[in-house]
């Protein structure tokens, strides 16, 4: 898991970053399969291997590609109890230091929120008990009032953004 903060990248939203449709194409391919050669892309693009690398390293360095990872089945390493907890917390300080947690493996996203709650967690853990275990660690941080806990019962679409064109 990567502890990358998203902050910084919210607010560099790239308004000089220009992308024109064999970016998004390639964007697109890249999410749909990362693992793909740069001369299997160029085919699809209809571009050489190298203009390919130069396009994906100018995506990087512009961080509209901020990392390239493998998708794991939570269920097959055995975390197949998928969460969502909100946190409430007395003030923004306490939610900073929620968000320290980071380090717990089960603890796949954290999310500052609107709301109700300051912090929104995505978790895995391999049963309730864990899961149990986890909220109490969560509840031992000075400034925690509660939280919600929601657990997803299945997964009907898991992606990241399109990169097509908002319409």
């Amino acid at each position: 898991m990567s502890s990358r903060k998203t902050n910084a990248l919210q607010q560099e939203v790239a308004a000089d970053v220009r992308l024109d449709a064999v970016d998004r194409t390639l964007l697109g391919l890249l999410a749909d399969d990362s693992t793909q050669s740069y001369a299997t892309l160029g085919r699809a693009l209809h571009l050489s291997p190298p203009a390919v690398h130069e396009r994906v390293k100018r995506l990087k360095r512009a961080r509209v590609i901020v990392r390239t990872a493998a998708q794991l089945d939570g269920a097959r390493l055995g975390r197949p109890l998928l969460c969502f907890v909100q946190v409430i917390t007395s003030t923004i300080q306490r939610t900073r230091q929620v968000a320290r947690l980071s380090s717990l493996q089960d603890i796949e996203e954290i999310h500052t929120v609107t709301g109700d709650s300051g912090l929104l967690l995505k978790v895995r853990t391999r049963d309730t008990q864990a899961l149990e275990a986890l909220l109490a660690k969560i509840h031992d941080i000075e400034g925690v009032e509660g939280t919600r806990t929601q657990i997803a019962m299945s997964t009907l679409l898991e992606r990241g953004p399109s990169p097509e064109r908002p319409g």
